[in-house]
């Protein structure tokens, strides 16, 4: 992964937190002391409408944007945001989706999208420290035990822990 430029794709619908969850992950390459970029498609989000961030990292990423067919991850907070971005993933590209995580083993639902981003970090080479560093900045602190809760479920889901 170090040698070359990773891309995901997050999407979602408005107030799942699909931005909150690229702002961890970017944070977290940043923290690895990879190069990072990320952009965002709002959309209707604060109606509850479809969201997209795409997060890329690498020794040099040069754009924020990631092309169509190329995504290694497509990590999708809603079942129904799985077919309108399912383009975007490359061949052998990765989905992650609700169905990855058993929303039972989370002490708060609303935590889902930090949860698939535990589930992604098992296929990732970036420190789980960095992971853990980057929810306790990214959130404020009466969030931070159900959030790395969350994450360690869908990490160990993922096939770590």
């Amino acid at each position: 992964m170090a040698d070359r430029v990773t891309n995901v794709v997050v999407a979602g619908l408005g107030g799942q937190g699909v931005l909150k969850a690229s702002d961890i992950l970017a944070e977290a390459a940043f923290r690895a002391g990879l190069d990072v970029k990320k952009a965002e498609v709002h959309g209707m989000s604060q109606r509850g409408g479809s969201v997209r961030s795409d997060v890329r990292f690498g020794p040099q990423v040069f754009s924020p944007m990631v092309p169509n067919g190329s995504a290694d991850f497509l990590v999708a907070l809603a079942a129904d945001q799985v077919e309108p971005n399912q383009p975007c993933l490359a061949d052998g590209g990765i989905l992650i989706s609700p169905e990855n995580v058993d929303e039972n083993l989370l002490s708060n639902r609303r935590c889902l999208n930090v949860a698939l981003l535990g589930f992604l970090s098992a296929h990732l080479e970036l420190p789980e420290s960095h992971w853990l560093a980057a929810i306790r900045s990214n959130l404020p602190s009466p969030l931070h035990e159900a959030n790395c809760q969350a994450f360690a479920v869908g990490r160990k889901m993922g096939g770590i822990g």
